[in-house]
């Protein structure tokens, strides 16, 4: 069993059932009918939440456990929605042969918290995401800073594996940031992060 499949493998949800208060903070953004891709979306909080929003959401994570517990969600919220199981540290995700460089591509791209690799496999990832995307398809992504070393309310323990407002502005220099932002919030998602945490916040377009 991987760490993963053991993270989830409880009767509760690890990060709890409701969404990312980071996305829907970014609900204006988000229109019936765009096709979504929520990338390591775990247990579904965030894809069962998009497909309630009427988006086409395809759940792609790394635990087939993660996965049967967001299609019982998925059942219980009453949405339609895609899963894949993907092994995300590959360079080319199976998902991106039906869709990259091309209008089938995403219009939105949803990374909430998927800070479990550090360069240069973050970079390569980071680029995965990126031909995912449509021309003017959005990316929203949330972290941590290194600041969360201090709080110790979840998140990884290594300080590669965290974003910098600089880090982050580097990698995606070549698409058009909307919102890049540091700030310290309480939050609360299920046992996994919970509490005052150091976030880092990106929204932003890929350039036609």
């Amino acid at each position: 069993m991987s760490v993963w499949d053991e993270r989830y493998s409880g009767d509760d949800y690890f990060y709890g059932t409701e969404p990312n208060a980071f996305l829907v903070s970014q609900r204006a953004l988000l229109r019936p009918g765009m096709r979504c891709l929520a990338v390591a979306d775990g247990e579904g909080r965030n894809g069962v939440w998009l497909a309630q929003q009427g988006l086409e959401v395809l759940s792609v994570d790394g635990s087939h456990v993660a996965q049967a517990k967001a299609k019982k969600l998925a059942q219980q919220r009453g949405v339609a929605m895609l899963f894949e199981q993907v092994d995300l540290l590959q360079r080319d995700w199976p998902v991106l042969s039906s869709v990259e460089g091309g209008e089938d591509g995403f219009d939105v791209v949803v990374a909430i918290f998927i800070q479990f690799v550090t360069s240069p496999q973050r970079e390569q990832m980071f680029a995965s995401i990126k031909r995912c995307l449509k021309m003017g398809g959005l990316l929203l992504l949330q972290g941590y800073t290194p600041r969360q070393l201090e709080y110790r309310t979840g998140g990884p323990s290594q300080a590669e594996n965290l974003y910098t407002e600089a880090m982050l502005r580097n990698e995606f220099a070549d698409m058009d940031i909307l919102q890049l932002r540091e700030h310290d919030d309480v939050i609360h998602e299920g046992s996994g992060h919970s509490g005052m945490s150091a976030l880092i916040d990106l929204v932003a377009r890929k350039r036609a």
